[in-house]
């Protein structure tokens, strides 16, 4: 049982509170391997999953959760916050550690957009992806915009970041059917069996998947669209894809 200890922060020149800022940053939560999260529902799915370590509370708000609580004022939740309006309850939560890859498996080729990546992380876990794969150059998982739009869903999936090519190759070795996204030579997804061990590759926004990558491919896949839409945001067409093959 966690011994719930209370504090009371009234001082923006506090070092806990400014350690809390940089929190806004990549750098720094690389560094403390720790990174926040706000409003009432992101907090209670980390603390589902057990990856909460403290709760930060505005004076007076409630919420019994087994964890160390920093009550802090309406300024410094102003000061900490990435949003207009801050929410009155936030948190610290530990970065997650990567597991098992399981047999399906989304990667991400050069994902820029933070609400893309959330938004494609919260229909892999709808569509029972078991892990996401992130290239080197993808946005980072823990760009508040990201963790928002995701709906705290990258508390409940694998999230790894690897070299794709290196893991392409690895993959195949252990049987996985490799399916990349391209519009032309492609296969209609409605044709494509679901196969018991596959990887699907979804691209950048503007450039798709690369060519590269592309070519250690054992199948292209493409969505028909009609032919006066020139193409689909990387997040929609993510998810029509995942649950074409969750069928």
């Amino acid at each position: 049982m966690i011994l719930v200890i209370e504090m009371l922060y009234t001082s923006l020149e506090n070092k806990k509170i400014k350690d809390m800022k940089k929190l806004n940053t990549k750098k720094y939560r690389d560094k403390t391997g720790l990174f926040l999260v706000e409003g009432e529902h992101l907090v209670l799915e980390a603390y589902k999953t057990g990856y909460l370590k403290e709760l930060i509370l505005e004076q007076d708000a409630l919420l019994p959760l087994n964890v160390p609580i920093s009550y802090v004022t309406n300024d410094i939740l102003h000061t900490i916050t990435e949003l207009e309006t801050p929410p009155h309850i936030m948190a610290i939560c530990q970065k997650k550690e990567s597991e098992h890859l399981g047999n399906h498996i989304l990667m991400l080729d050069d994902i820029q957009d933070p609400g893309n990546l959330g938004t494609i992380i919260r229909s892999a876990v709808a569509f029972h992806i078991d892990t996401i794969i992130l290239g080197l150059g993808c946005a980072d998982l823990y760009n508040s915009k990201t963790i928002r739009a995701s709906q705290g869903m990258l508390f409940h999936i694998n999230i790894l970041r690897q070299d794709l090519k290196e893991c392409i190759e690895q993959l195949k070795q252990k049987d996985y059917h490799i399916m990349g996204t391209k519009v032309t030579h492609g296969k209609n997804i409605k044709d494509v069996a679901k196969t018991e061990k596959s990887v699907i590759i979804m691209g950048n926004e503007g450039n798709g998947v690369s060519e590269e990558i592309l070519d250690l491919c054992d199948t292209y896949l493409y969505i028909p669209c009609n032919e006066v839409c020139e193409s689909l945001n990387v997040g929609v067409a993510t998810s029509i894809i995942l649950y074409e093959l969750d069928k």
